[in-house]
């Protein structure tokens, strides 16, 4: 359970100023010159002896990211680039930062463009985030205006920020995609190598992070890497956003302590499960795109990365879709897949054709009208997906199949066998009619 003294995001729901006086009287700030002084080194060493790990599904060190990027400024310049195209379904946390408190953002941008060797960084909003950009595009506007950024500022490192806003396409969450619609391209992944710390953004040396990731930065290195790491489980350290849709009392975003059990998470901040602790289904654990978890597994578990694993699904984004035995969970993942199926670019094979293969089969499943068979042979088809792309988009759609497969193969075979019941039952019925008639 974290404590209030610990909390990073102490504007998350937008109670008080998210301008720049507000921020300087919540600290946002503080301290920078200082830390820009000591360098790249101590930022980078501060960011990795937290154990920050990225916060936009992939859990990847922070520091250890950073430290990829080439040491010395050659004839390329160096670029930062902060996702904020926040499109997984479940997913809800970034753009409260980006509302609420974007001067947090800015700060930790100005800090982690130092530990990149960046004087300009890019912010690439999802193409729906109209109010998101203008409040962030504000508060860019007021640090221009202070001397925070720009030419001559008053931390000590140079740097400017250039909004982007993109088109709405889930695919460039996907860090080349997104890399690829700055350039003016379509949004299509990369492959890899080179990786983006190589060749990046217009070819020159790129570190892409998430929002929330670069947002922690500023607080980290004000209290020390040691205080973060104190914070959570090894290995799983610090605080989260962790945001609870679906079927709770009080669907919302918090910030919480990595580990915390998701009986605690939703006892504590939503009021409890809708119908109480016993009519729990499942919960997709971290957003759409992993593996969901059965009631009886969940309930308990802490919320890391590594325990997550263990059960065989992902924290990913933290998004926690909840849903109670009301739910239709062959039509719930099947309505999943349909949205990785419209938002594939179609640039691989087995995701273009696969997805909608899935999907298409998983519709005649939540109505009964298939065989047996085709279980396996669905389940075959993800494996195929799974690993065979170039990015995870194909992943993201095969996972949610698996899990449907692995913790529910019973409710597909009593949809069929009712459906066949029925079937036979009508097509005796019709035979019956036709005898007397003929009779």
């Amino acid at each position: 359970m974290l404590q209030d003294r610990d909390r990073i995001y102490t504007n998350l729901y937008g109670l008080h100023d998210p301008g720049l006086k507000g921020a300087l009287a919540r600290g946002v700030y503080d301290g920078v010159k200082g830390f820009i002084a000591k360098g790249r080194e101590w930022i980078i060493e501060e960011v990795k002896e937290s154990g920050l790990r990225g916060r936009g599904g992939a859990g990847f060190p922070t520091g250890l990211k950073w430290s990829f990027m080439p040491q010395e400024v050659g004839d390329r310049p160096h670029y930062l680039i902060v996702n904020a195209d926040e499109s997984e379904p479940g997913t809800c946390k970034d753009r409260e930062i980006l509302r609420h408190d974007p001067h947090r953002l800015i700060e930790g941008m100005i800090l982690a463009s130092c530990a990149v060797q960046a004087h300009t960084a890019y912010i690439y909003f999802r193409g729906e985030f109209m109010v998101e950009r203008h409040a962030f595009e504000k508060a860019v506007q007021e640090a221009y205006d202070a001397r925070i950024l720009g030419k001559n500022s008053i931390f000590g490192w140079d740097l400017d920020i250039v909004v982007h806003h993109g088109a709405g396409a889930y695919i460039c969450g996907e860090e080349t995609a997104l890399i690829e619609s700055i350039e003016g391209k379509k949004g299509q992944p990369r492959l890899k190598p080179p990786f983006p710390a190589n060749a990046g953004l217009y070819g020159c040396p790129s570190t892409v992070n998430n929002v929330e990731s670069i947002a922690d930065v500023g607080e980290i290195l004000r209290r020390g890497g040691s205080w973060f790491a104190g914070i959570g489980k090894p290995n799983n350290t610090g605080t989260k956003l962790f945001c609870i849709s679906g079927h709770v009392e009080r669907p919302c975003v918090v910030e919480e302590a990595m580990g915390i059990t998701f009986r605690e998470l939703i006892d504590t901040h939503c009021g409890g499960i809708t119908g109480g602790w016993d009519n729990l289904l499942a919960v997709i654990p971290g957003g759409s795109s992993v593996r969901l978890v059965p009631a009886e597994q969940i309930i308990d578990c802490p919320l890391t990365f590594d325990d997550l694993m263990k059960l065989g699904s992902g924290l990913g984004t933290a998004g926690m879709i909840v849903m109670d035995k009301s739910t239709d969970i062959i039509r719930a993942i099947s309505r999943l897949i349909y949205f990785y199926k419209h938002e594939s670019c179609g640039q691989c094979t087995p995701c273009r054709e696969g997805t909608g293969w899935m999907w298409r089969v998983l519709e005649r499943m939540a109505e009964g009208r298939a065989e047996k068979r085709e279980i396996d042979l669905l389940f075959e088809v993800s494996k195929e997906i799974e690993g065979h792309t170039i990015c995870a988009l194909g992943d993201a759609a095969a996972w949610p199949v698996q899990g449907l497969i692995n913790h529910f193969r019973d409710e597909i075979e009593r949809r069929i066998d009712s459906y066949t019941a029925r079937a036979d039952a009508e097509g005796s019925t019709v035979r019956e009619m036709e005898r007397a008639a003929s009779g």
